[in-house]
């Protein structure tokens, strides 16, 4: 796992990079945190969907409430850009939606718009 570091004037964010998948679990999530914060010296990340288990994206199974309470807890803020076009569940486009709302956790398109939207909501 890498981390490109990016100062976008008023944060520093962490773009991941990686050949393996970096949340697969809340456990790994939580590791990337803190490498992110240890390494980088940011508790912003942006990564790219293709490194998350797709298990994340299925809200039934909690993995996502749960990983994204504990970056909220720990007061790290997460963007995750990729492509969102082939979900049909209702519910994970509303959760998409209400993210996007927030302050902490983002879903872009892509790469720019994912730390657009992660240094403008600080």
């Amino acid at each position: 796992m890498r981390f490109e570091k990016i100062d976008s004037g008023n944060r520093i964010v962490a773009v991941v990079s990686s050949e393996n998948k970096v949340i697969t679990d809340v456990n790994s999530a939580l590791d990337l945190l803190m490498s992110a914060k240890y390494g980088a010296g940011t508790k912003y990340i942006v990564v790219d969907k293709k490194l998350v288990i797709e298990d994340f994206f299925v809200l039934s199974n909690g993995l996502a409430g749960e990983i994204l309470q504990k970056y909220i807890n720990y007061g790290g803020k997460i963007a995750i850009y990729g492509d969102y076009s082939h979900y049909t569940s209702k519910p994970l486009k509303d959760f998409i939606y209400e993210s996007n709302k927030g302050r902490d956790v983002f879903f872009a398109a892509t790469k720019e718009e994912a730390i657009q939207k992660i240094t403008e909501n600080v």
